[in-house]
């Protein structure tokens, strides 16, 4: 999978735990543990899904909700709401609240992330989809292959990423500071330069012999792929 979480939730070890799973399966994610700090992390954030607790200890999950479809930005926002409360009123007011779906607690990680694959793929398929493809060129996110004219293609998993993220919005110019955030989860001390070089071990890698150049440079802009 591809795209980016964001967690509300008070409990520690909740974040802790599906943050862990969620970023093996590939996904980039973030977390608050309050609606307050939850709400200004989101807009700068800007997740392809919230999951959202119903009980925090300033707002209430369905205040958040209504709060954030009133924001043109995310009125169109993923959302799953975790709770303790399973009673069928309960959910019939988080889902006419703006919630797309509902998980009690305690819940298993497989339910949770089937759940965000559902409401993922509904929003946004190419988020979900198993195999990227542009041109002559191809990523099977399963098992982690790249081809190009049918030709495999070693990449290392930082180029992986990068090919990754081009793929899911070809013909996109990205700066810098966007690819930063989108292919290094953890962007502590990573320099522009360091992702010149990745973008130039990329470039080698799948420019195979006689094949057109599929990275494009746009100068005081970015990268996009052509």
């Amino acid at each position: 999978m591809n795209g980016k979480i964001f967690i509300i939730e008070d409990e520690p070890s909740i974040i802790q735990l599906v943050q862990y799973n969620l970023e093996k399966e590939g996904l980039i994610v973030s977390s608050a543990t309050n609606g307050n700090e939850g709400l200004k992390e989101l807009k700068k954030f800007k997740p392809n899904l919230l999951l959202l607790d119903w009980m925090l200890p300033d707002f209430s999950g369905i205040e958040i909700c209504k709060n954030i479809r009133k924001d043109t930005n995310f009125k169109n926002l993923p959302i799953i709401m975790l709770t303790a409360k399973g009673e069928e009123e309960d959910k019939i007011k988080g889902l006419d609240s703006g919630v797309d779906d509902y998980l009690t607690k305690p819940f298993s990680f497989n339910e949770l992330f089937a759940r965000i694959k559902a409401v993922l793929r509904r929003s946004d398929p190419k988020l979900v989809s198993d195999n990227l493809e542009f041109e002559d060129l191809k990523l099977d996110r399963n098992e982690k292959r790249v081809f190009r004219n049918e030709k495999e293609i070693k990449l290392g998993p930082t180029e992986f990423r990068l090919l990754e993220f081009f793929l899911t919005n070809p013909k996109r110019v990205y700066s810098r500071d966007q690819i930063l955030e989108n292919v290094w989860p953890n962007n502590i001390n990573v320099e522009s330069r360091t992702i010149d070089v990745h973008i130039r071990r990329l470039r080698k890698s799948i420019n195979l012999k006689d094949q057109k150049e599929l990275i494009r440079t746009v100068r005081s802009s970015g990268y996009s792929l052509i």
